[in-house]
């Protein structure tokens, strides 16, 4: 199943690293804060939204980062996703 984001959505995948602390100690992704760094997996049409012209600016493929807790997490096929707002992206890393 592919997930089509409608108007001015994103839908991304996080970038999960393992993280070692000063010690040696490898913490879990349960106990991590939700990662920031996600990768655009497909983008909207844009067009009018609230009255406004939206371009979208980011591309299937590009390095982001997005407000900590913004979107809707999905999950389909085994995968978690997270539908964003272009809004919410706040830099693409390149």
């Amino acid at each position: 199943m592919k997930l089509k984001p409608l108007a001015d959505r994103v839908v991304v995948i996080s970038i999960e690293n393992e993280e070692v602390v000063k010690g040696g100690i490898v913490l879990p992704t349960a106990a991590k804060e939700k990662p920031q760094m996600a990768e655009v997996i497909s983008v909207g049409p844009g067009g009018v939204v609230d009255g406004k012209e939206v371009v979208m600016y980011v591309k299937a493929g590009d390095k982001v980062i997005c407000s900590k807790y913004a979107g809707t997490e999905v999950k389909l096929d085994d995968k978690e996703y997270l539908i964003v707002r272009q809004s919410d992206i706040l830099a693409v890393v390149e």
